[in-house]
């Protein structure tokens, strides 16, 4: 595992590791940008590019390393599409920090980033002096995605009449993006967009551009694993951990964050009002603010 480029592991910018994975080795690439102590994220999907999770207020304070997950992007690609599963990430990610050669760090998931980090908490809790949960569950089971989906008729419901175009939300919500291409399964993600956030068409100038940038890769959503359940493994997790959730996050929202609340021996909760799925892109101030206190308080970060 060597070649990596800027110099520096923390040097800013884009970073290209070469990781063994089976009989093929496979590049993991990191973005580094920012400046304190480092703070590992992991983005959303499977299969969402991972520039929509930049946060430029949580760089001001810490060194943020960003994962480009394998599948996405111009990461590798795995010669298996059944290996695409949360210990294959949460490996790639165990790569990524041993690289950076921190004693400890702190771990931010976002989404079905999160199922990756509670996994990494588990395996390697060692490694780490915060755990961030940001919008999401220990558990992503039928239950889950039937909430999932209910709500979405709900959101189709109360939007439909000013917006016609909400009509077909629920059937690209359950669309099965594996079968398509990367191009497809990105017009998904476009399409359904305003449903993650609080307020899209009040604020349809600020995150239109947002939406049009967003990428989904269809290769890591083509196999259906077992589902990922951790609920049974929560009191294992003694890292300092965050559980912070939109109030109005349809698909993570805070019915998941009171399960990881109850459920992790050492846990906050934050529950953002008026907030969907990307609170750093809707509320970015109070999301950067949140989490920062938290480390503040949890992980000594300095003011």
């Amino acid at each position: 595992m060597n070649h990596s480029y800027p110099s520096s592991p923390l040097s800013p910018g884009t970073h290209v590791l070469t990781v063994p994975h089976g009989l093929a080795r496979v590049e993991q690439r990191y973005h580094v940008a920012g400046s304190g102590p480092v703070c590992v994220a992991h983005s959303g999907g499977p299969g969402i590019g991972w520039d929509y999770l930049r946060m430029p207020e949580l760089e001001e304070h810490l060194t943020m390393v960003y994962i480009e997950p394998v599948g996405t992007g111009n990461s590798g690609r795995l010669p298996d599409a059944r290996d695409y599963t949360v210990p294959t990430y949460a490996q790639f990610l165990h790569q990524v920090v041993d690289h950076l050669a921190q004693p400890r760090i702190h771990l931010l998931g976002h989404s079905h980033g999160g199922f990756v980090a509670q996994r990494y908490a588990l395996e390697h809790p060692d490694r780490l002096t915060c755990l961030v949960l940001y919008d999401t569950s220990p558990v992503a089971d039928e239950t889950f995605w039937s909430a999932a989906v209910a709500a979405m008729d709900l959101f189709v419901e109360r939007n439909v009449g000013a917006h016609p175009e909400v009509a077909g939300y629920t059937d690209a919500l359950t669309t099965p993006l594996g079968l398509l291409n990367d191009d497809g399964a990105t017009a998904v993600l476009r399409q359904i967009m305003p449903a993650y956030l609080f307020d899209y068409w009040g604020r349809e100038g600020e995150f239109g551009p947002a939406r049009r940038l967003l990428r989904m890769y269809a290769e890591p959503n083509r196999v259906q694993g077992a589902p990922f359940d951790v609920r049974a493994e929560l009191s294992r997790i003694t890292t300092a951990t965050l559980a912070l959730a939109g109030g109005d996050d349809f698909i993570c929202g805070p019915r998941w964050a009171r399960l990881l609340h109850q459920g992790l021996p050492d846990a906050e909760s934050a529950i953002l009002k008026d907030t969907g799925h990307l609170a750093h892109l809707e509320r970015p101030a109070l999301f950067a603010a949140t989490v920062l206190e938290f480390l503040k308080t949890r992980g000594g970060l300095s003011s």
